[in-house]
């Protein structure tokens, strides 16, 4: 497990970013100046400089009003103790329960609406609309977080954003917490005398994950081999099954991970033609996950974890 230090000099942090889809990374870098006094009080003294994935960002001091333009950066500002430092999230940042929900768009983000609320901190996960650039052209400063390709981007984006908002013990603490978890989770998988199989569902249209994205890494961690990884159009990471293809891999474990977007359950699952007689459905192991948590990469990725874990441990328990 990672220790992470507070030097007397600098806080470095690295981390490779890159966005949903896209198989290229980049190597960001967060440094931010630590005094004796921060050593005692967990707060970093300020201008704060962060290499994120659009460059070099400059926070001149502890932001008290920050707007977030996705879901997983509201997710783990509130998660390091930053949620009264939030102002606005967008109309998708629906968890916690508390955060400043408003009708502001991740995906058509309009810098006149966020500038009108006068942020000292913006995040975002998409870079759209060259939001990015105009925050910054009119001195407003902005954090790009893609989404995470692997663990370790989560990783650094929580101590980026723990550094940026002045919570750098929280965001340590969280970042302890979440390894402490994940590595209990897995310790707890039964051995099997063969690898578990799966099919990881996106939409009612079969795309699904390979194991070389963010989501099939969490698979991974607990040893389930994906029948996406043989399928055409792999090599994208999100490839297309078809129901032929599904069937005949004939997955040992079904997760559903369009049950809010698409309405699909187990028993959707089960009426499909030819899909009755699959391992995952006779035996009662698809599983309906929440699809918020089964797409953002922040804290809750445990809640994901706990899940795949838990339903493994049920199907081994039912016995073949």
């Amino acid at each position: 497990m990672r220790r992470i230090a507070l030097f007397s000099a600098l806080l470095v942090v690295l981390a490779a970013c890159g966005t949903t889809g896209d198989t290229t990374s980049s190597t960001a870098v967060a440094t931010t100046m630590v005094t004796d006094e921060t050593a005692t009080t967990g707060s970093p003294d300020f201008p704060v400089i962060l290499d994120a994935a659009n460059g070099e960002v400059v926070v001149e001091v502890r932001p008290e009003k920050i707007v977030s333009l996705a879901p997983t950066a509201t997710e783990i500002l509130f998660a390091i103790g930053a949620g009264d430092q939030v102002i606005a999230v967008d109309e998708f940042s629906n968890f916690p329960e508390e955060a400043p929900t408003t009708d502001l768009s991740g995906y058509e983000p309009n810098v006149e609406a966020v500038a009108a609320l006068d942020p000292d901190l913006v995040v975002v996960s998409d870079d759209l609309n060259d939001i990015v650039s105009s925050l910054t052209a009119i001195e407003i400063p902005a954090i790009h977080h893609p989404a995470a390709v692997t663990l370790e981007d989560t990783y650094t984006q929580i101590e980026q954003l723990g550094a940026a908002t002045g919570n750098i013990d929280d965001a340590a603490s969280l970042v302890v917490s979440m390894q402490s978890e994940i590595d209990r989770l897995v310790t707890s998988m039964p051995e099997l005398e063969e690898p578990l199989t799966y099919y990881h569902e996106l939409d009612g249209s079969l795309f699904s994950v390979t194991s070389e994205t963010f989501i099939g890494e969490i698979y991974s961690l607990v040893g389930l081999e994906n029948i996406a990884d043989e399928a055409e159009g792999a090599e994208t990471l999100y490839p297309q099954l078809s129901a032929e293809y599904i069937v005949d891999a004939d997955p040992d474990l079904i997760f559903l991970a369009d049950t809010k977007c698409c309405g699909e359950s187990p028993e959707t699952v089960a009426a499909r033609p030819g899909w009755e007689e699959l391992t995952a459905v006779s035996r009662g192991s698809v599983v309906a996950l929440d699809d918020d948590i089964a797409s953002r990469w922040g804290p809750r990725l445990v809640d994901l974890l706990e899940t795949i874990v838990g339903a493994v441990l049920d199907m081994e328990s039912v016995g073949p």
